[in-house]
């Protein structure tokens, strides 16, 4: 999912009138959850004007970690398939991915303080989920807990992501708001 798009994809970034990224520490679980979700509901609305892609930026994360599976299922609940082979991507070594973004969510404010430190974050909206839901708070870490967290967290993030969607993807020009 955070891997790098294909040549495809890539070009209908360069047509696309919003590029939201959105960040966690390793990019296997929330970030993750957050992508597909986002892009879920951007298709429910048929719009097509916004890109999501999503990151992680704490010194442990890797390019091509596998998402986690806990992540994968719970995914698999909403009927979006994760495939097995789907990784991560570090934004240490892609940082256009900051550079290209129009608006940052991070999911905990110490992710948000750590984009401090790229060049490429300079000027960009930077916001934390639940910031930009009009709350305050972080999105807590799965990794490591029982599945019930898991549901719970994916839970909070499509509800966040639900309050926050105007925010996210401001409806377009062309009124094509879904």
């Amino acid at each position: 999912m955070g891997s790098e798009p294909p040549a495809r994809a890539r070009d209908a970034d360069a047509a696309a009138k919003r590029r939201v990224l959105i960040v966690c520490h390793a990019n296997t679980s929330r970030s993750i959850i957050a992508e597909a979700l986002l892009r879920r509901m951007l298709a429910t609305r048929r719009r097509d004007d916004v890109v999501v892609r999503s990151g992680g930026i704490a010194p442990y994360a890797r390019d091509s970690s596998l998402v986690s599976l806990d992540a994968r299922l719970l995914l698999r609940e909403d009927a979006i398939d994760v495939p097995a082979d789907a990784t991560s991507c570090d934004l240490k070594l892609h940082r256009e991915h900051i550079r290209d973004a129009d608006l940052i969510v991070t999911m905990t404010g110490e992710q948000r303080a750590m984009l401090a430190a790229f060049v490429e974050a300079e000027g960009k909206e930077v916001v934390t989920l639940r910031e930009a839901a009009g709350e305050s708070g972080d999105i807590d870490d799965p990794a490591g807990r029982e599945a019930e967290f898991h549901r719970v967290c994916r839970d909070e993030i499509r509800r966040c992501l639900a309050k926050a969607f105007d925010r996210l993807a401001p409806p377009s020009d062309n009124g094509d708001e879904g």
